[in-house]
């Protein structure tokens, strides 16, 4: 007589039960630890530089915000001290006015107080230790480890007709933004 096995034999069930939950072979661990640090090589190359992107961009904003509003003010004053505070004729260095301040004298004006700045020159050498306007504070107050400078020049020395605003913000990460504005003598 053949032999039958005993199906209803409880040890019997347990054997083939345990075969067959023995859980992953070592092919299969081995392939699951490669696409694990796959994925964990393309997050730290793709994904997490992306916050210190976030980070300069939210430091070129400061300091767009910051450049615009001393250009603001800048642009707010008139050109030179010998032009007409009320605008119109004459500006300086036009046949009927007063020669324009030299390139030596840019700058603010002896005695004067930040406050009483009156013409564009009077921004030139104007950095992050100066106080805002109307203000007992200090740009560096407000911008902590931003840098400025403003220089103001004269487009061209011989006429002396348009005078070059450069305002230089420097962020946090020592990257220099220059922003540059030309105003004519009108």
């Amino acid at each position: 007589m053949p032999f039958k096995p005993n199906t209803s034999c409880y040890r019997c069930k347990s054997v083939r039960v345990a075969r067959q939950q023995l859980g992953f072979s070592l092919i299969e661990l081995v392939i699951g630890m490669l696409v694990i640090s796959i994925a964990i090589v393309m997050l730290t190359s793709m994904f997490f530089p992306q916050a210190d992107r976030s980070v300069e961009s939210l430091y070129r904003m400061r300091s767009a915000e910051l450049a615009h509003s001393v250009m603001n003010e800048v642009w707010g004053k008139r050109f030179d001290q010998q032009t007409n505070p009320n605008g119109g004729v004459p500006a300086c260095n036009s046949p009927l006015g007063l020669p324009c301040s030299t390139t030596a004298s840019l700058g603010p004006d002896a005695g004067e107080e930040r406050d009483d700045y009156n013409d564009i020159d009077d921004y030139h050498g104007l950095t992050i230790n100066s106080f805002m306007f109307n203000s007992s504070q200090t740009y560096a107050a407000v911008y902590k480890n931003f840098n400025l400078n403003v220089n103001v020049s004269y487009v061209d020395a011989t006429t002396q007709a348009a005078k070059l605003i450069t305002v230089s913000v420097t962020t946090p990460s020592n990257e220099v933004i220059t922003y540059q504005s030309v105003r004519s003598n009108y």
